[in-house]
């Protein structure tokens, strides 16, 4: 396959008409008076403004909340390898299916410093649901209270532990089993596929879902290989366009910002995944890949590139959903939106897509 032009790239980034009046009518707020970190400028105080930003539209999702007459939830705490624990949290249809269960674990979003379980909530009620499968959704630990790599070491932990608790949990990882998650979750899911390649997870994973991921994590244009550069325009130092959700102007000043506080570097691919292209083994041997990928996002032509050397370099089976027009998690930002819910529900094609990759 060519690569995409000049031209499919930038209509990728014209924002669609719903998108234009969502945002007229329901901007992303900034903190008001009455909320209690109005006026704190620090990590924590941003933290709770995106918490309660997304709480108050948790109405309005695809699942707004448990489904306890068809998915029942447990939390569990586990071990890691730091003597810690973290929580995870188990979803099971309640209806067993006759052929039984495959097994999907899910890492959440929110730029490996924000986020929790509820990021993940609906996805994992929608696969218990729908699909029959046993989700366990990861609350991995953030920075910069626990740079890195405390987060890809807590989820690489949970892996091995759902892959050892399989049969506890009531899954059959044969009928496949299954990482992945959303924008940092999306980098996690594409680091572990690697680490699990290369450790020789047992049993291994058949598939990994890659929702808006940070793959090259805005790497600046200037280091990549001319090969893919011109693929390469959603970079906010290349393109004009701003994400209406992560509004990033410099790629420079967001990759600083993230080093500094997540003590993270740039050079090791358990961050920056893309870079275990150049390392042994490159990106061959990894099971089926399922993208969504946003127009508007600046996180749009990694992932994109990503994809294509996933397929036609690696060898690696892919299935790709592109947004035009819509920005980085919009349908969690503005779920009452009918793409929104299209993109629930194609979240639950691709995974079921990748289930029968394994069949």
């Amino acid at each position: 396959m060519a690569p995409r032009t000049e031209e499919e790239l930038l209509s990728y980034g014209v924002m669609d008409p719903a998108m234009v009046d969502a945002l007229a009518r329901n901007p992303v707020r900034d903190p008001l008076p009455s909320d209690p970190y109005y006026g704190d400028e620090s990590h924590s105080a941003q933290r709770a403004h995106r918490a309660t930003t997304l709480r108050e539209k948790h109405h309005l999702r695809y699942i707004p909340g448990p489904v306890p007459e068809q998915v029942s939830e447990e939390d569990r705490k586990i071990p890691v390898r730091d003597g810690s624990e973290i929580i995870v949290r188990i979803y099971r249809p309640v209806v067993k299916p006759s052929q039984g269960s495959p097994l999907v674990v899910m890492y959440h979003e929110g730029g490996w410093s924000m986020g929790d379980l509820s990021d993940e909530e609906t996805n994992c009620r929608l696969f218990s649901r729908d699909l029959g499968a046993i989700c366990v959704n990861v609350d991995y630990r953030l920075g910069p209270e626990y740079p890195f790599p405390t987060w890809i070491e807590d989820s690489w932990d949970a892996l091995k532990w759902a892959a050892q608790n399989a049969a506890s949990l009531g899954a059959d990882p044969s009928l496949g089993f299954i990482i992945g998650g959303g924008s940092a979750g999306g980098n996690i899911t594409a680091v572990l596929a690697h680490i699990a390649r290369d450790e020789k997870l047992n049993p291994p994973l058949t598939g990994q879902y890659l929702c808006v991921p940070a793959i090259m994590c805005l790497t600046p244009p200037a280091l990549i290989s001319p090969r893919y550069r011109s693929e390469y325009l959603s970079h906010p130092d290349v393109t004009s366009n701003i994400d209406p959700v992560l509004k990033i102007k410099a790629g420079a000043e967001f990759a600083a910002h993230v080093a500094h506080m997540l003590k993270a570097p740039w050079s090791d691919p358990r961050m920056v995944p893309f870079l275990y292209g150049g390392l042994e083994g490159g990106h061959c041997g990894l099971p089926p890949a399922y993208f969504q990928v946003c127009g508007l996002d600046p996180l749009r032509d990694e992932a994109l590139i990503y994809e294509r050397i996933l397929r036609e370099e690696a060898g690696v089976k892919t299935r790709l959903d592109i947004y035009k027009g819509f920005g980085h998690y919009f349908w969690t930002n503005w779920p009452q939106l009918e793409r929104s819910r299209e993109f629930v529900e194609d979240t639950v094609k691709g995974v079921k897509w990748l289930l029968e990759q394994k069949q």
